[in-house]
């Protein structure tokens, strides 16, 4: 079993999470809410929601937690190409921040056979205000003024959670985040949250780490000084 939080209840310690033999590897907690506050406090203690469309507020603290650490990025010869081609070609444009609420409903748009989204309306709305408190944080591809890839997700000191990307034509997503981990490199980044593992997460050079070592690792990074200047990077290099 796992708590039922009212709005003023505190989140049991992540070590509390349902396991694997329980079936629901990581969830911690249901209900309360997606207050601005709710969500900081969330990210700062490695939490996150995670939810379907008709279930309660699902709160999660996976283990093992698959991140990235931004040096261990993995450009692809293909993707270092793009890149190049890109930076070359004015049609295209990278940005920060100038489409946060665009990014977020694109992410959520149904992909391939699925129909259902776990970015519900009160999921763009806690995280619109997140971003208007300077915490969320996209990026945005777009080419000939049309916003074609992205991504988005929270910063809180020197720590980036990454939670979802999109792209509209082919390897718009991967320039994205490129872009976003040039920059958290830039800026004294050194992992970036992906939450759950994939095969697709393993092949850009993300790994897993026990929970223990990550929660070490936010508790420190969320501590240091917040990024003030959200502005492109333009060298792409390894």
């Amino acid at each position: 079993m796992i708590p039922w939080l009212e709005t003023d209840s505190p989140f049991p310690h992540p070590s509390t999470a349902l396991t694997e033999k329980d079936g629901a590897a990581g969830l911690l907690a249901a209900g309360a809410d997606l207050s601005a506050g709710r969500l900081l406090y969330a990210y700062r203690n490695g939490i996150f929601p995670w939810f379907s469309d008709g279930q309660p507020i699902l709160w999660w603290s996976t283990d093992p937690r698959m991140v990235l650490q931004v040096q261990d990025f993995k450009l692809s010869l293909s993707l270092k190409k793009r890149l190049r081609q890109v930076s070359k070609d004015p049609r295209w444009e990278v940005r920060f921040d100038t489409a946060f609420e665009d990014v977020m409903r694109a992410c959520a748009a149904p992909r391939g056979e699925e129909h259902g989204t776990w970015i519900s309306d009160d999921i763009v709305a806690g995280y619109c205000d997140l971003h208007k408190l300077g915490y969320a944080h996209s990026t945005e591809v777009w080419l000939d003024g049309k916003l074609v890839g992205g991504a988005y997700g929270v910063c809180i000191g020197r720590m980036f959670y990454g939670e979802s990307m999109f792209a509209r034509v082919t390897d718009a997503s991967k320039i994205a985040l490129a872009h976003l981990v040039f920059f958290l490199r830039e800026h004294g980044v050194k992992m970036l949250d992906c939450q759950q593992e994939t095969a697709h997460l393993a092949s850009l050079g993300a790994k897993a780490i026990s929970r223990t070592e990550f929660l070490r690792w936010v508790e420190h990074a969320s501590a240091l000084p917040a990024i003030s200047n959200w502005t492109i990077v333009n060298k792409i290099s390894p």
